[in-house]
């Protein structure tokens, strides 16, 4: 099953510091909920963990991410991600494409395409939901990467409390019934906004 998104983010920063954040992998995937690196291989190849709740149950999936292009001109990314659960039920592969645009000196946008496609147990479970619980998830993402570059020290000298604000917080679980409740909720809006 395939998912293909589009969506673009305002951010309150200059292009320049949000092309600087994109380009840190390790921030990038801390902004995704339930997201984490474990490992930088190279500098284009990481091993990382996505930690997703259902409920009482719990699915851990690991897998790797390639740095498949960097054009600082454009300030564009591409990434293409690919795992597993740890019992082998089921998979999951993104081709992520990311761009900064400059709105000014102090405002930029995220600009984001990705095509998601998941086999197995999880794929037959979310077949109904995936796009809605996708959506929310990149959203989740854009918040969380628009308060990580507002946390960003100043260029001039960081204070401390500054410097531990932009520390990359905890991965916490993706919980997936919240998510898709989320994605009722704004199916219900729809239908009563028109």
């Amino acid at each position: 099953m395939k998912v293909q998104l589009s969506r673009t983010f305002a951010l309150p920063a200059s292009a320049d510091a949000a092309w600087a954040q994109l380009q840190d992998i390790a921030a990038v995937a801390s902004c995704m909920p339930g997201a984490k690196i474990t490992e930088r291989v190279d500098d284009t190849h990481y091993k990382g963990t996505v930690a997703v709740k259902v409920g009482p149950a719990s699915l851990s999936f690991r897998g790797d991410i390639e740095v498949k292009s960097v054009d600082a001109s454009a300030r564009t990314l591409r990434l293409f991600a690919k795992g597993t659960d740890t019992t082998g039920g089921s998979g999951a592969s993104m081709d992520m494409t990311a761009r900064v645009d400059s709105l000014g000196a102090n405002a930029c946008n995220l600009v984001g395409e990705s095509e998601v496609s998941m086999s197995g147990k999880a794929a037959a479970f979310g077949a109904r939901m995936m796009g809605p619980v996708a959506d929310q998830v990149i959203s989740q993402f854009a918040a969380n990467f628009a308060a990580r570059l507002q946390a960003m020290p100043a260029p001039a000298a960081p204070t401390q409390a500054q410097a531990a604000a932009a520390q990359a917080p905890e991965a916490k679980p993706l919980n997936a019934l919240s998510l898709m409740w989320a994605a009722v909720k704004g199916w219900f809006r729809s239908l009563f906004a028109r």
